[in-house]
């Protein structure tokens, strides 16, 4: 009998374990990925974690991976060119410094630079800040990619140039000063191991001046850091470390059907979980952020023709598209956000159509032209 509870409790085991690094996934085709990730001096445990880290980037298939803690750059420069169709910047200049993983195919990168990297400014920025700006299906995002220092009491004492916590608090006053003088109107997101926690009082919390100031900035992660333990970004302590941080130009595209963000729990699928992990990979969970990014021109579009009856819309495949307020003859054309025709229509009657619509799921843009109106929205496949 207890031969057969081993045995019972083995095959348990192995199902539990089935999934490996190649099931892992998070990227897609119709929204603008970026992940943060402590990757624990790279590579912690020489070619186990090349090869690990290898998978699991290819696996992930994101837009943009912001990395810290690299340790060994001309490794790591080796296994991303073993990647096809990604690319890697790097800050040589300082050991275990900031670096970007972006996937070729799907950005273009506008320029890199690092901020606040004179002498001054050291004290708040053990790492300076490492800013990419980019275009995302024709649409521009600012990435900013951070490392804080690490460490303290959690108490802040603010004026007292060795506190950790001031340091921080520094660090986070210092960037919110930069975009809010150099991106005003930009799609900003800042992220990293920003080192503290969110849920501190006011009197400590590091990130307060963000905290309140809710009109212009949104920690996408908040919900995780409140919540469970289970979903946080370093369990060895456990705490949520690793945050990402946007401005409101994208509040509105953040509440979209397909937005997400996640801890990415890399560990579950490696046999002996999070143990292994911590040894073989690092001691931070990545955190991502999957965006559905709708066009700045489509929103003032189809703000102003928000009469339109469509439904529904999100889609599973049908969708209903009343056009009693247009004058025919009346074409009807869905697109790729690239622009690419998908699909065209001809009606001769103001009349409620359906469509079948059997693309993959994704955003495309719905134009409704007649001799009186014309119109253009977002319709969204699930």
């Amino acid at each position: 009998m207890r031969s057969l509870s081993t045995m019972f409790f083995l095959l348990l085991a192995g199902q539990f374990y089935c999934q490996s690094l190649s099931d892992i996934s998070f990227g897609t085709d119709s929204t603008f990925e970026v992940v943060t990730w402590n990757i624990e001096w790279f590579p912690k445990h020489g070619s186990v974690t090349v090869d690990s880290v290898s998978q699991i980037i290819e696996s992930l298939d994101v837009d943009l991976l912001a990395i810290q803690e690299i340790d060994d750059t001309t490794i790591c420069r080796q296994m991303i060119n073993n990647l096809p169709g990604f690319e890697l910047f790097m800050d040589n200049d300082w050991f275990g410094g900031l670096a970007y993983v972006y996937k070729t195919g799907s950005i273009d990168i506008q320029s890199i630079y690092k901020i606040y990297d004179a002498s001054q400014y050291w004290n708040a920025f053990p790492r300076s800040p490492l800013v990419i700006e980019l275009t995302f299906m024709g649409e521009e995002f600012i990435v900013i990619n951070n490392h804080f220092k690490c460490c303290g009491d959690g108490q802040l004492d603010i004026g007292n140039s060795s506190d950790e916590e001031a340091r921080r608090y520094e660090a986070s006053s210092l960037l919110k000063q930069y975009i809010d003088m150099n991106f005003p109107s930009s799609r900003v997101i800042v992220t990293g191991d920003l080192n503290d926690i969110l849920t501190d009082g006011n009197q400590n919390n590091v990130f307060q001046m963000y905290l309140d100031d809710p009109t212009n900035y949104l920690f996408a992660d908040e919900a995780i850091a409140s919540g469970s333990s289970a979903n946080w970004s370093f369990p060895g302590w456990p705490s949520h470390l690793d945050h990402i941080l946007m401005t409101n130009e994208l509040f509105s595209e953040f509440s979209n059907p397909e937005s997400v963000i996640q801890t990415i729990k890399i560990d579950n699928y490696m046999s002996g979980g999070f143990s292994n992990y911590d040894y073989y990979i690092s001691d931070h969970r990545p955190v991502g952020l999957k965006i559905q990014v709708i066009p700045t021109s489509v929103n003032l579009v189809e703000a102003s023709n928000s009469n339109i009856g469509i439904f529904p819309n999100p889609t599973t495949g049908h969708v209903s598209i009343d056009l009693t307020p247009f004058k025919p003859p009346i074409e009807l054309e869905i697109m790729d956000l690239h622009g690419k025709t998908i699909q065209s229509i001809l009606c001769q009657e103001s009349e409620l159509i359906d469509i079948n619509f059997e693309e993959p799921a994704g955003v495309y843009l719905l134009s409704i032209a007649s001799v009186n109106n014309k119109f253009v929205t977002v319709l969204i496949k699930k």
